[in-house]
């Protein structure tokens, strides 16, 4: 024969569950979107200014699903001036000009300190 026997409740686990069912997941990924903007904006070289400025995120949202996108709005001739600063660019007068890797080690912090209030958040 086997007993089993349990001491306790489920009040932990039924107030986690209640804290997951009204979490407001926009808000939180507002302030990581703003955090990331304002990381990459810091970031990025500047000769201008523009694409410095140019920086803002989107979320998306679907059913099981949330994203968060950072986008530059600055292009030159129809390419984006910040994929250029990282990646490098060929000049009109045959050159080259070095690309930077600014992007990751701006956002990388941010994508940290996602997962680590994440993590906390399922563990607490």
């Amino acid at each position: 024969m086997i007993n089993i026997t349990q001491k306790g409740d489920w009040d932990p686990t039924q107030k986690y569950l209640d804290r997951l069912r009204i979490l407001n997941l926009n808000t939180v990924l507002n302030k990581f979107g703003s955090m990331g903007v304002a990381a990459l904006s810091s970031a990025t070289p500047v000769k201008s200014g523009q694409t410095a400025a140019s920086w803002y995120y989107e979320i998306i949202q679907r059913r099981g699903y949330y994203s968060i996108r950072w986008h530059n709005r600055n292009n030159e001739n129809g390419a984006p001036v910040a994929i250029l600063l990282q990646y490098g660019h060929g000049t009109g007068t045959g050159g080259y000009v070095q690309g930077r890797d600014y992007i990751m080690p701006a956002i990388r912090p941010i994508f940290d300190q996602m997962a680590d209030e994440a993590w906390r958040e399922v563990t607490r």
